[in-house]
């Protein structure tokens, strides 16, 4: 399921408009976004929790040359699924 098609199925469940959807959708994104942004942690009972790890620094190896490079350290989004999401797709 792509972006489009989650706004049509929300509109459709939801009974409001695709444009009404799809300001819903975007202000839902924009606030997770933002709060992970902020080193703050995104929980929704039973669907998950979305939180930022910080990754450190390490070497690697390019494939072609075999050659050692240094990975840079950065933060990265973590997503953990929760027991209703879990169950629902066992």
């Amino acid at each position: 399921m792509n972006k489009t098609q989650l706004i049509d199925a929300m509109a459709a469940d939801s009974g409001i408009s695709k444009a009404a959807a799809k300001k819903a959708l975007e202000s839902f994104l924009g606030n997770v976004e933002g709060s992970l942004k902020a080193g703050n942690r995104v929980s929704l009972v039973g669907f998950g929790s979305w939180s930022v790890s910080n990754r450190a620094a390490r070497e690697g190896r390019n494939p072609q040359t075999g050659k050692t490079i240094k990975i840079a350290a950065k933060n990265v989004v973590k997503f953990k699924a929760g027991s209703d999401l879990g169950n629902a797709v066992n």
